[in-house]
């Protein structure tokens, strides 16, 4: 049986920080899948060119094909890498509008790993107090371990002590690569009385403005 993998990444440059960690951290977890005897499947999606599509789901209710392809991806993934940057000390607007217009029971015990970027260390706490969060309300299983790369980290160290972000990106892809392996999503079951929309767009967009 196929494992599949969804990254998504919020970066909004190209090149992006953001997406090459989450390159890293993909990277790392396909390798420990596959000497686990997975057969892996991947696939990468950029939030930023599907940002007009976003924002068409939010204002009129209803996904582009290319953003209800990632949609689909995203639900019947085995597996979540999310990384986003951080502006003022939390996720991106374009990764929160993203989540926004996911089903909202896509994510249930659905494995995720967590990654961020930004300019300073300063910022390495908004994966725990702002990301892990946001997904545990939406029923998701994020590892314990969350990868945050500031820009002293791209190079050979920062030489506070941390662990080198190579290590962090190990330690989170095993965490991930062990919880996916002992994780069966194929007997949730939707709840016949959830939303299939968010109440903003039964409402006509009114609602959460």
């Amino acid at each position: 049986m196929t494992t599949r993998i969804v990254v998504v990444a919020a970066g909004l440059s190209t090149p992006s920080s953001t997406r090459q960690l989450a390159d890293r951290l993909t990277a790392d977890a396909v390798s420990m899948l596959r000497e686990r005897g997975a057969d892996v499947e991947v696939q990468v999606f950029e939030l930023r060119d599907l940002a007009h599509d976003i924002t068409n789901h939010l204002l009129m209710g209803f996904a582009p094909p290319k953003l209800q392809a990632a949609l689909d991806a995203v639900a019947a993934a085995d597996g979540l890498i999310a990384v986003t940057p951080i502006f003022t000390t939390s996720y991106s607007g374009l990764f929160k509008s993203f989540i926004d217009v996911i089903d909202p029971q896509a994510l249930t015990g659905l494995p995720v790993l967590l990654g961020a970027t930004g300019g300073t260390p300063r910022h390495s706490l908004a994966i725990d107090y702002a990301i892990r969060p946001l997904f545990t309300y939406l029923h998701a299983v994020p590892v314990t371990t969350g990868v945050f790369a500031a820009t002293s980290d791209w190079g050979d160290g920062d030489g506070d002590g941390v662990r080198s972000l190579p290590d962090r990106v190990a330690r989170a892809a095993g965490e991930f690569a062990d919880l996916v392996g002992r994780t069966d999503r194929s007997g949730l079951v939707n709840d016949p009385f959830a939303l299939d929309r968010p109440v903003g767009h039964l409402l006509g967009g009114l609602a959460g403005e």
